[in-house]
């Protein structure tokens, strides 16, 4: 892990383990008992079904004869999340991996990592309009609050640079294609046997139909966040309206993209549940409690979901290393190898000419 990045995760938890002390302990496990393991276990299964949204959205980006299984998919963007959410890494090893799993799952490598800094692109493409719905509604129930001016004039200026971004991300990843092939080839050796990215991003940028359905399913899982932020909050006995949570959900989501250096937005997400429940009439605690509830979730989905990722990661190693010695193994005897053998022939022939000669002789 390098230096930058632990710092930075050290600096998040501590700052998550004083905001829990400063808001008090008690009331936060207190609104958290409330949800209990049952109140998880909705959650958990709620987000299941949020993932189908996600991996349909990466599904319909691809070319149809690309197309893998739809379960695919989904187990592939369950590990990239859960990569993101409960490790140390950043999203940006979870897309490398479920890539790498998509590889191993049959699908062809230049598509494999074309496709999925498409379906970030295309993700991010929603949040702008998800940001944008949040943004506008939330102005109109904190705006009179104290805090609540400053929040809004960032998330404004965000907004305005949202879009620009995209499309200079959308114009590197077109022109500079080759100079990304050759970062992709850092961790899909695949490329170089056939496997090409510029090709790869070409063809799923070629469809305005894929990327545009591709986007108003990330949207469709956005806003499912957004329902899931309600369903947590009615389960520590916090009383706000559908539309409240899923505008809390849109700046929630814009904030912790905005602290993406930070492994899993630790601390952050903490304090921005804080600011937020806040800001929409809602106790800190019941915030800090959400975002609690919410690792506790990533957790339990994460883990079995990196498992199993290892163990096709490392059954997928096993099999190169037996191709490899296959391979060595049928591989003709080079030069040195039939010089020798001939030579010990030659040696064998004398011997058993010398034999012969001396049975002769008696």
């Amino acid at each position: 892990m390098k230096w930058g990045v632990a710092i930075a995760l050290a600096a998040g938890l501590v700052a998550a383990v004083w905001l829990v002390w400063a808001v008090g302990f008690g009331a936060v496990f207190a609104a958290i008992a409330r949800a209990g393991f049952g109140g998880l276990a909705l959650l958990c299964l709620y987000a299941l079904v949020v993932f189908i949204a996600l991996a349909l959205a990466w599904y319909f980006l691809m070319p149809p004869e690309h197309r893998r299984p739809l379960r695919d998919f989904y187990v592939a963007r369950l590990v990239r999340d859960s990569i993101a959410e409960i490790s140390p890494f950043s999203p940006v090893g979870g897309m490398v991996a479920a890539a790498r799993l998509m590889v191993l799952k049959g699908m062809n490598s230049g598509y494999a990592a074309a496709s999925v800094a498409a379906d970030a692109t295309t993700e991010a493409m929603a949040q702008v309009a998800f940001l944008a719905f949040g943004l506008g509604w939330g102005i109109t129930q904190f705006g009179h609050i104290a805090g609540g001016d400053a929040l809004a004039r960032g998330m404004i200026a965000v907004l305005l640079l949202a879009g620009p971004a995209i499309a200079l991300l959308i114009f590197l990843q077109r022109r500079g294609a080759a100079f990304a092939e050759r970062m992709a080839r850092r961790f899909f050796p695949q490329l170089q046997g056939g496997g090409s990215f510029r090709q790869g991003m070409e063809a799923l940028y070629d469809s305005k139909t894929r990327l545009a359905l591709s986007a108003v399913w990330h949207l469709l899982a956005w806003v499912g966040g957004g329902v899931g932020t309600y369903i947590a909050f009615a389960l520590v006995g916090g009383r706000i309206s559908l539309l409240n949570a899923v505008a809390l959900e849109a700046l929630l989501s814009t904030l912790r993209s905005i602290a993406a250096p930070v492994p899993a937005a630790i601390g952050v997400q903490e304090w921005s549940y804080a600011l937020l429940a806040r800001l929409f009439g809602l106790p800190e605690e019941m915030g800090v409690a959400v975002s609690l509830l919410k690792r506790a979730r990533e957790i339990v989905l994460g883990v079995p979901a990196l498992l199993y990722w290892q163990a096709i990661e490392g059954r997928g190693a096993m099999r190169a290393a037996h191709e490899r010695v296959f391979a060595a193994a049928s591989r003709p005897p080079d030069g040195s190898q039939v010089r020798g053998s001939r030579t010990r022939e030659s040696d064998e022939r004398r011997e058993l000419g010398r034999a012969a000669g001396e049975q002769q002789h008696d």
